[in-house]
C-alpha cells in the first residue's frame, strides 16, 4: 500500500512540476516567470524526498537540502535583480 501511496505522489508532484513549466515558458512578465522558478525547486524538493523514500536513499535527502538552499539564493537574486535591476550594490 505505501509504495502504491509513494507512486501516486510522485506523479501528483511530476504533474506539479508540469504546470509551473509552462508558466516559466509562457510567462508574459518577469516577475511571473520568477514565481514559476521558486515553485519549480519547491517541487523539485519535493520530488527528490519522495523518490528518496521510494528508493530508501539518503543520498536523495542531501540532495533535496542542497536544492532547497540553491533555490532560495536563486529566488532571493532574481527578486533583487526585477526590482531594482542589479543583483549587488
Amino acid at each position: 500500500m505505501m509504495a502504491w501511496a509513494l507512486d501516486f505522489a510522485i506523479a501528483c508532484v511530476a504533474l506539479a512540476l508540469a504546470l509551473p513549466g509552462w508558466r516559466l515558458l509562457a510567462g508574459p512578465e518577469a516577475t511571473d516567470r520568477v514565481l514559476a522558478l521558486d515553485t519549480l525547486y519547491v517541487n523539485t524538493v519535493a520530488l527528490v524526498i519522495l523518490l528518496g523514500i521510494r528508493l530508501s536513499s539518503d543520498l536523495l535527502f542531501e540532495a533535496a537540502l542542497v536544492i532547497a538552499m540553491l533555490g532560495f539564493i536563486a529566488t532571493v537574486a532574481l527578486a533583487r535583480f526585477v526590482a531594482r535591476g542589479d543583483v549587488i550594490e
